[in-house]
């Protein structure tokens, strides 16, 4: 009987020994890693699409004086917005103003109240230490047309055209963010525009569905009214 208990004593401490704080635990056999399979193997790729005149191009706007002082802060905003609008299907991708909305752009300087151009931006978007020219131009239907200028050898170069209807446009860590209305409750497409160096535009670099930041927060809780003894 002695041996007996002994023997479960013995036990008693070597399982206690196994579970002390600290030591590690096994988390149970875990599935070897796969590499992906790739389906239809024997498929061909579909060819890459030629680039032609994109939306996203650079391109010099023609019309605009050269600004040797490498700031483009001293272009004159509405000369650089009527010389795009003009030239837009020319350089590829401008927006299509209707004529209204071109004939108000060519007035902003005699009638600024009714201008559609909203007051320029300067942020540094290509990382070189010097501010690029963002531009808005908002239209009856409430989508703005969105130009991004910045100097290459001192002339005014478009490195960015693109439209959106957006909630809000923001500027992080160089990047240009749209957010967007969706169809889906609670939830805004965000679109991110990076500067691109091998191409010299202000490329799409992401695109997707995020909470809504306009979303109502959630309803604050009542407390329940304290008992009384």
């Amino acid at each position: 009987m002695a041996s007996s208990a002994l023997a479960a004593t013995g036990m008693a401490v070597l399982l206690s020994s196994c579970t002390q704080s600290g030591e590690p635990l096994s988390a149970g056999r875990t599935s070897a890693a796969s590499a992906p399979v790739r389906l239809w193997p024997e498929r061909k790729p579909a060819p890459q699409p030629e680039r032609g005149r994109g939306e996203n191009l650079p391109a010099a706007v023609p019309g605009v004086p050269p600004l040797p002082s490498g700031d483009i802060r001293k272009a004159n905003l509405f000369t650089v917005v009527k010389a795009q609008t003009a030239a837009g299907s020319a350089l590829g991708g401008g927006p299509q103003f209707d004529s209204a909305t071109t004939r108000k752009i060519n007035a902003c300087a005699a009638e600024p109240e009714r201008c559609p151009v909203r007051k320029p931006q300067y942020r540094d978007l290509t990382g070189d230490g010097r501010d690029e020219l963002i531009v808005g131009i908002e239209s009856p239907d409430h989508s703005l047309a969105l130009w991004v200028f910045t100097l290459d050898h001192g002339q005014v170069t478009r490195i960015m055209d693109a439209g959106a209807t957006p909630l809000s446009v923001e500027i992080a860590n160089g990047d240009l963010i749209l957010r967007e209305p969706t169809g889906t409750p609670g939830y805004d497409t965000r679109t991110v525009y990076a500067w691109d160096a091998r191409t010299r535009t202000m490329a799409l670099r992401s695109m997707e569905f995020d909470q809504a930041h306009s979303a109502s927060p959630a309803p604050e809780r009542t407390p329940a009214p304290e008992r009384t003894p």
